[in-house]
Order: C-alpha cells, then sequence, then structure tokens
C-alpha cells in the first residue's frame, strides 16, 4: 500500500476547494438528463398502450394533446388560432413583380377597428337630440355616424350624416343595416344601433365589448318579447340601443332583402329583430358572458339629480330623453358618477401602494409624493438641471421670446389661477370646519416640466385663515401642486408616403457664388446618382446693376455651365432657372414666381446654397409635410467656425462628432417643407389682407405666411440631417429691420461656443502679453 501523509491529504483538500464552485453545476446537469432520459422512457410506453376494448385505436397523447393534432390538422374550433407556415415559392420562368405592401400594418395583418356607432335620427330632431349626441358622447366613440331618411336644411357642424331619401322606419333601418355591411362590415368587430333619444355612457360601452368574445354571433340589448308572438323568441328594444357582432352582420346581409320584402312591423327595432330570429335563429338577450347589459326607463318629467334607485344608477342606457337639455343632465349625472368612482379607485391604490411600501428594500423612505405619481428626475450633471420658472399673478420672468419680464396672459394665466384655485380647495377640504382659508395675496411662484411625471408648482400664498368662532389670521404657507401627465393620445394624421416627388428651390444671389459648385455636387451625388425622386429649380437673382449688363457680362455664367455639365452627365435630368430682377430679394416674392411655374401638388423645399441634401432629409421632408394638414420648417444644423473651434488642429471626421461643434441655427427659416396648394391658399388670404401694400412682403417671410395666414399645423423641429459648413452669410440691410436683426443673429451665434470664444479670447491676450 501506498502510504498518505499530511501532503496527500492537502493536496486533496487543495482539489476539494477547486471544484466546489462547479460542484452544482455537475449535480444539476446530471440530474437533468436522468429525468429526461426517464420522462421519454414513460413517453414511449404511454404511446404503445391501447384502449381496452377499441383494437386498433391509439392511446391519447403524451402532453394531453389531441388526435388531430398528430396527423397535422388543428383540432375542431381552433383553426383560425393555430399557426400556419406558408412556404415561399417564385417561379423562376415568371418575370419579378414587385409586392404591393398596405399602407398600414393592421390591415396587413388583418386588425379590425372595436366599434362603431350608428344613431338613427331624423330630419326633426336632427338639430336637437342629436347634437346632444353628437356632444355628449361621440368624442368617446372611434368612429360615429348619423342615419336620417331627409337631410335638413344645413347639417351641424362636426357630424356626419348618411341619408337615404325616405323617413319610413322599416326602409330606413334596411338602408341602415345595409349601408353598415357595405361600408365598415370588413372594419369593425361591433356595430353599436342606438336612437338619439338615448342617453348611452359610452365609456361603459366600450368597456362592455372588450369583455366579450368576437367568435359568437352576438344580439346584445334590452330583451322584448314579440306582440302574440314566442315566449322564446325576443327581440331588442331600439330605445335603449343594441350590440351587433361583426360575426352576426355577415350572415345577417344576405337576407336583408327577403325581410324587407317578407317581414311586416310597424317597429323598426321589431322588424329587424324578427329577420335575425327567423334567418339565423339567434334571440336577442340581456345577458352574455357573464356581462350584463343594464338598463332604465326614464319617467316622464323625472329629476335625473334625484333618481336615487340602484337600476338608475347602474344604467348603461337610458331612454327615453326627451330634450336636449336633460340629455346634458344625464351626462352631467354620470360623468360625476364615474368621476367619483375614479377617485375612489385613486384613494384604494394609493391605500395599497403605501401599504406595499414598508416591503420594499427602500421602506418609507422609497414612497413619492404624490403617492403613485412617477419620483421627480434626478439629473446626472449639472447640464441636465430642469429650472424653475418664477411667476407672479401678474408676469412671468422666464418670457418664450427671452426677454425678462413679460405680462401674464392667455393659458399661462390661465394655468396660474386654476393652480391657485386647486392649492386652496386642498387646503380648505384638509382643515374644514377648523379652519377655513382665503386668499389674500400670491407671494411667489415656481414651475417647472418634468418630462417624468408632469407640471410640478411651488407657491407661497398669503392666507387669511378664520376659525369656527370668527377670528382670523393672516398666515404665509408653502404648498407643493402636481399636475400628472395623463394618458398619452395618439393624434390621427393623415396617410403620407415617401414616394412623393421633391421639387428643391434654390434662390441664388451674386454672394453665393463661392458655395454653388459644392452644393450641386451634393445634389448630384445624394440624389441623381441615387435615383431619388426629387428635381431642382434654380432661381437667380439680378441686381438691376447686373441685369443691364447680362448681356455683356452675366454673373451667373459660371453656374450656368454648371447646370450644362450636370445635364450632360445625366441626360435623363433637366435643371430649369428662373431669373429674377430686385434690389431687395424677398422670400414671399420670390416664391410667388415659382408657385406660378408649378402644379399645385407640387411639394417645395426651399433650400439655401449651404444646405448638404441626402436621401435621408429628403424622406423626413416628404413625410412630415402633409397637404392641407402641416407645413415643415426644419432648423438646420449650423457648424462653428472651424478658424476658432480647432485652431490650426486637425478637425474631427467621425461620423458620430459631427454633431459636436456647432450648434442648431433656430434664427433662421430659410429651409422649408410645403405644398403648393396650401402656399397659394395662405397667399390668397394674405392678398386680401395687404392689398396692394406690397411693401409688406419686404418684411416676411415665407414662415411668416403660413403662421399668419393659413390654419395648418407648423412643425418646427431641430433636423440633424441637415447639416451646413460654417459660411459668413450676407445680411441685406435692405430688409426689414426684424430680418436683419435674426440674420445679424445667426451669424454671431454661429462663430463658436462660449468655451470656444473664451479660450480664443485668452489665447489673444497671452499673445498680446508676450
Amino acid at each position: 500500500t501506498r502510504p498518505t501523509g499530511p501532503g496527500s491529504a492537502m493536496r486533496l483538500a487543495a482539489l476539494l476547494a477547486a471544484l466546489r464552485p462547479v460542484l452544482p453545476l455537475v449535480l444539476g446537469l446530471s440530474l437533468g438528463c436522468s429525468l429526461s432520459l426517464l420522462r421519454a422512457s414513460w413517453s414511449q410506453s404511454g404511446a404503445e398502450d391501447q384502449c381496452p376494448g377499441l383494437p386498433g385505436h391509439a392511446g391519447p397523447l403524451a402532453g394531453g394533446a389531441r388526435p388531430e393534432a398528430e396527423e397535422g390538422r388543428p383540432g375542431p374550433g381552433h383553426e383560425d388560432f393555430r399557426p400556419r407556415i406558408v412556404p415561399y415559392y417564385r417561379d423562376p420562368n415568371k418575370p419579378y413583380k414587385k409586392v404591393l405592401r398596405t399602407r398600414y400594418i393592421q390591415t396587413e395583418l388583418g386588425f379590425h377597428e372595436r366599434l362603431f356607432v350608428a344613431v338613427l335620427t331624423s330630419k326633426a330632431t336632427l338639430n336637437t337630440l342629436a347634437v346632444a349626441v353628437n356632444k355628449t358622447v361621440a368624442h368617446h366613440f372611434p368612429r360615429l355616424l348619423y342615419f336620417s331618411g331627409l337631410r335638413s336644411a344645413k347639417v351641424p357642424h362636426g357630424m356626419v350624416l348618411v341619408t337615404h331619401g325616405d323617413e319610413r322606419p322599416i326602409w330606413l333601418m334596411y338602408e341602415t343595416m345595409h349601408y353598415i355591411h357595405q361600408h365598415f362590415g370588413s372594419d369593425y368587430d361591433w356595430f353599436y344601433i342606438m336612437q338619439d333619444d338615448t342617453y348611452v355612457q359610452a365609456e361603459q360601452v366600450k368597456a362592455l365589448v372588450t369583455h366579450l368574445s368576437i367568435n359568437q354571433d352576438v344580439y346584445l340589448g334590452q330583451a322584448e318579447e314579440f306582440i302574440g308572438g314566442d315566449e322564446q323568441a325576443r327581440y331588442c328594444h331600439g330605445g335603449f340601443g343594441y350590440l351587433l357582432s361583426r360575426s352576426l352582420l355577415l350572415k345577417l346581409h344576405p337576407h336583408l332583402g327577403s325581410c324587407r320584402n317578407e317581414i311586416l312591423s310597424v317597429r323598426p327595432d321589431e322588424w329587424l329583430g324578427r329577420c335575425i330570429i327567423d334567418f339565423l335563429g339567434v334571440p336577442c338577450v340581456s345577458q352574455l358572458q357573464g356581462q350584463h347589459y343594464h338598463t332604465y326607463e326614464l319617467a316622464k318629467n323625472a329629476e335625473p339629480e334625484k333618481e336615487e334607485e340602484e337600476e338608475f344608477q347602474a344604467a348603461l342606457a337610458v331612454h327615453p330623453v326627451s330634450d336636449m337639455t336633460l340629455m346634458y343632465r344625464l351626462h352631467k349625472h354620470f360623468s360625476r358618477i364615474q368621476l367619483d368612482k375614479a377617485y375612489q379607485e385613486i384613494q384604494d391604490l394609493q391605500m395599497q401602494i403605501r401599504n406595499l411600501t414598508s416591503l420594499t428594500p427602500a421602506g418609507e423612505a422609497g414612497l413619492t409624493w404624490p403617492v403613485g405619481i412617477n419620483a421627480p428626475f434626478l439629473p446626472k450633471s449639472r447640464f441636465e438641471v430642469i429650472s424653475w420658472d418664477y411667476f407672479t399673478e401678474q408676469h412671468l420672468f422666464s418670457c418664450p421670446d427671452g426677454s425678462p419680464k413679460c405680462e401674464l396672459s392667455g393659458a399661462s394665466k390661465a394655468d396660474v389661477s386654476e393652480i391657485i384655485e386647486s392649492a386652496l380647495e386642498q387646503l380648505n377640504s384638509r382643515y374644514q370646519p377648523v379652519l377655513r382659508f382665503s386668499k389674500r395675496q400670491l407671494l411667489n411662484g415656481y414651475r417647472r416640466f418634468d418630462p417624468t411625471r408632469g407640471m410640478e408648482y411651488t407657491l407661497d400664498l398669503l392666507l387669511e385663515a378664520v376659525t369656527q368662532k370668527g377670528h382670523s389670521h393672516v398666515l404665509a404657507k408653502r404648498v407643493s401642486l402636481v399636475r400628472p401627465l395623463s394618458k398619452v393620445e395618439i393624434i390621427p394624421m393623415p396617410y403620407v408616403t415617401e414616394a412623393t416627388r421633391v421639387q428643391l428651390v434654390l434662390p441664388l444671389t451674386v454672394q453665393d457664388l463661392d458655395f454653388v459648385a459644392n452644393f450641386l455636387d451634393m445634389f448630384a451625388m445624394n440624389t441623381l446618382d441615387t435615383h431619388d425622386n426629387a428635381l431642382l429649380t434654380l432661381l437667380f437673382i439680378y441686381h438691376p446693376y447686373d441685369a443691364q449688363r447680362v448681356s455683356q457680362v452675366d454673373v451667373f455664367a459660371g453656374v450656368k455651365a454648371m447646370v450644362g455639365e450636370l445635364e450632360k452627365r445625366y441626360a435623363e435630368v433637366k435643371i430649369p432657372w428662373i431669373s429674377v430682377k430686385t434690389e431687395v430679394p424677398s422670400q414671399v416674392k420670390l416664391m410667388d414666381i415659382v408657385s406660378k411655374k408649378h402644379p399645385v401638388d407640387t411639394l417645395f423645399f426651399l433650400a439655401s446654397v449651404w444646405t448638404e441634401i441626402n436621401m435621408e432629409f429628403l424622406n423626413r421632408c416628404r413625410m412630415n409635410t402633409i397637404s392641407n394638414w402641416q407645413v415643415f420648417f426644419p432648423v438646420h444644423f449650423q457648424e462653428f467656425n472651424p478658424a476658432l473651434v480647432y485652431r490650426g488642429e486637425q478637425t474631427a471626421s467621425s461620423g458620430t462628432d459631427f454633431l459636436r461643434d456647432g450648434h442648431f441655427d433656430r434664427h433662421s427659416f430659410a429651409e422649408a417643407c410645403f405644398y403648393n396648394s396650401d402656399y397659394m391658399s395662405a397667399r390668397t388670404k394674405l392678398a386680401a389682407d395687404i392689398l396692394d401694400r406690397d411693401e409688406v412682403l419686404e418684411s416676411m417671410e415665407v414662415f411668416d405666411v403660413f403662421l399668419h395666414y393659413s390654419g395648418l399645423h407648423l412643425f418646427r423641429a431641430v433636423e440633424p440631417g441637415l447639416v451646413q459648413k460654417y459660411a459668413l452669410r450676407s445680411c441685406n440691410p435692405r430688409l426689414s429691420e426684424e430680418l436683419y436683426h435674426r440674420c445679424v443673429l445667426s451669424n454671431l451665434e454661429g462663430l463658436a461656443s462660449r468655451s470656444h470664444l473664451a479660450m480664443a479670447l485668452f489665447e489673444q491676450e497671452q499673445a498680446n502679453s508676450t
């Protein structure tokens, strides 16, 4: 035997210490392999068993799989939910054809909108009850249309009316169902039909359809018995509204013609119910899949504020509503009920958060204020600190135009007044009846917008506190309030495409000749070489003196030669130019000339000679400009003067640092994207305002035309894809004072940053001192 000693024991201990970290991994792998082998043996033995008494019949598969799945077929009732892989095959003998994609991804995936609402009205009640319905519930539904037999003299604003030309109730119902199927049958999952003398809780209806399955034929409403008919067959009362599923509407549509000819009835809701029962066998129900359709029949001369019945408080639909005032009173009453429920839910959630916070690692110290709202933003550096804006009841000390003090007006004044009233209301609700507060004066006010939680306010209020015995005392109290960010809404925008042709317009003066070559080179490289759908028009602006000598010396002859070379290089490209003679190159006057020479559907990009055109920006120009809806004024990135920034050093060439040594020039409005039709419309309003005073145009830019004389959205945003090299702009003193001042500011702020300027001054002082 080999003797063992202290050395062997130490080596064994060292080996065990080295293997100890991997022992759980080795044990886990061994256990997993053993269990997998054991389970495989069980599965094989279970698959070989036969059901007793049924020779040749295989037993159930492992995991409870259905026999249909064994053969590759989905089980019954699950055909729509089993994923199917459709193999792609392309016939090599057929030419390739580009696949046309749909406008929206939800169309390609077959998604449907949730709910469509149809309101049955008449010529007599269109301007009364239908308007009340539109003002109370229309904004809660994604799509709502009004159906009438005859059109009134004037359709109320904001309402979409469909007329059928006949006031007969059965005909109106038939045409309405046919119209809904034809235009919206493939776009919505649920269809809600109501009358204009019905008040419905829109949010309750929307919540109801989210809890119902779309795979069933649903006919849901207030079930009523037919007069003299079968007790089992019921129809939905039209006065309380009723809900139809998409599957039921699709099955019903082929039988509508037969129902119109064979079923006789006076009431349209009874006619529709008989049609659904006779041809589809689906009766009306008031309860389905655990959801109840609660209704309430309103008595004559009823007072909604005094109704205390539980059925009324839980009603989803109330009928009949006799006039507009009653409709508004019902809406106010049920809105108050929903608001109280929301406040109670908020309080319950806050209490749960308080109770659970003590169990978290941070404990009660991690509880934010207000409870349930995100914590304030914590800056990581001094550059991320969100500043507070100081205000009083009369003035604001952080003005949009940069001035130190301006009058508090408009939305800001309403905001401050509402915040003060809310602060007093909260103080009184907390301390009454012991104390009652009234405002004497706002001593100090501070507000800031925190993007993580909302608008924050801090108020120093001078208050007068009155006790129950009538004693009063004046005191100063600081309160903090938060207006949290509410639910984010997606604003619907018209559809646009990146295939739109962009017409570039480049105004040129004599001072711009040194930069034209670089502009044309970038245009050729980024648009002509890539076959981008973009054209270029040059606008030569001649001074009157140069225009007289154009036959002897043409100052733009070099540019025209460059254009000729481009047209030779690209045979399919034509670059037209327009010559203009003026001393004051007003942007509006120049655009008037260009606008008349292009179609109304032209998408213009008004560029400057320092602009470097690229495909990325042109696509954003197309997407951000919407005809009859929005114009786009990008804020280009202006590089600093390299002589001041680098001072002889090598400039930064990396792609990630190209936005480092410069700034976004907010004083420049030279670049713009807009449609010709929108410009012509705004320009017509401007002409009617100024009459024949053309000198006013010299003090305006295209931006001012759209701002003051169009109802379009003006989208002004920084554009990192629009980078301009440094150049000292030539400011025309003949322009208006404001335009000249903006041009000078753009030149000054485009020199360098504060740190660069400070370093240049320091080096200059050092050089002068030596």
